[in-house]
């Protein structure tokens, strides 16, 4: 009876410590990423850069899902429904995880609680560019050529309040001048319409549009940010190009729906810092004038998304963008 017991009771503590192990182990099939943004987007460019890194650093296959339109908001709502367990992450931008809840009166998700803030990717540029057929040069002679015909310039966006629109917004603010926004569903129709003509000029990422750069579809004028990058060190800043006390950033990050488990986040986040560390995704980053950010923490990004909150409503307000 006692040898019984003892079996019995050995039995049940390798039973439990097998179905934990179970548990434990993650991921054991496919992992859909929702991208919020269409195809050809600089949202897309990155996802598609470290997801075959995260791929082959857990072990199973990442499945890039684009969902363009709405600003990225379509793929929000459908992540923010997904089930919680990890096998659903979602690749989100400034303008779709913050610009959007200024823009939409009704929404089917609330993206600063509906989400966990996983690990930032890349806190990138824009890149100010023209058709290979506009008289300008440099943003001052494209300053020139809009205040000689204003209203006559087309200016391209990804959807309004996409980071192309405000920074494109904040332009023509601080330059004094008027062109004509025509906000497209996503980067990828966005770029194409430079590069057929039907726009004249766009501020961009540099991920979504340096392909048409050095293909010559495009001609890049200046870079968004504070200094010039190390990477487009031949691109002056908007700044000292005329445009005194213009800067604007934007970034993309991992988020997973609310409730997924707390150690699946931290493995997510942990495999992420070592895809963004490889130097092969840093050498495709350095190719599209990016570098990999990452994160300490995905507490710490969650703190870097909730400031940036603050920064973006100051632009949408000078956009004058309202809710619809």
């Amino acid at each position: 009876m006692k040898r019984s017991f003892v079996t019995f009771g050995l039995l049940v503590v390798l039973s439990a410590a097998g179905i934990a192990s179970a548990q434990q182990v993650y991921p054991d099939r496919p992992i859909r990423v929702l991208a919020a943004q269409s195809a050809g987007s600089s949202l897309d460019t990155i996802a598609r850069i470290v997801t075959p890194k995260l791929s082959e650093l857990l072990g199973q296959q990442l499945v890039v899902d684009n969902r363009g339109g709405a600003a990225g908001t379509i793929a929000l709502e459908f992540g923010a429904r997904a089930t919680p367990d990890g096998y659903t992450i979602i690749v989100g931008a400034s303008s779709s995880m913050i610009v959007s809840q200024f823009t939409y009166k009704k929404l089917a998700f609330d993206a600063s609680r509906d989400f966990e803030p996983i690990s930032l990717i890349v806190n990138a540029d824009g890149v100010m560019c023209v058709h290979p057929g506009v008289q300008a040069k440099t943003v001052k002679e494209l300053i020139g050529l809009a205040k000689a015909q204003p209203g006559k310039l087309n200016m391209s966006s990804a959807g309004v309040g996409s980071s192309s629109h405000l920074s494109g917004i904040m332009f023509t603010n601080l330059a004094g001048i008027e062109t004509v926004h025509v906000p497209y569903k996503g980067g990828g129709p966005m770029a194409a319409a430079v590069v057929a003509g039907e726009s004249q000029w766009l501020i961009a990422p540099a991920a979504s549009i340096m392909g048409h750069v050095k293909a010559g579809r495009m001609r890049a004028l200046a870079i968004t940010s504070k200094a010039r990058s190390p990477l487009l060190p031949h691109l002056p800043t908007i700044a000292e190009s005329g445009v005194p006390g213009y800067e604007f950033n934007s970034w993309n990050g991992f988020f997973a729906p609310r409730g997924t488990p707390r150690p699946i986040i931290k493995t997510l986040h942990a495999t992420i810092q070592k895809a963004l560390a490889a130097p092969d995704v840093k050498s495709q980053f350095a190719n599209q004038g990016l570098v990999p950010a990452g994160s300490a923490g995905p507490e710490e990004f969650g703190k870097f998304v909730r400031g940036d909150y603050e920064r973006i409503a100051k632009l949408v307000k000078i956009a004058g963008i309202k809710a619809e």
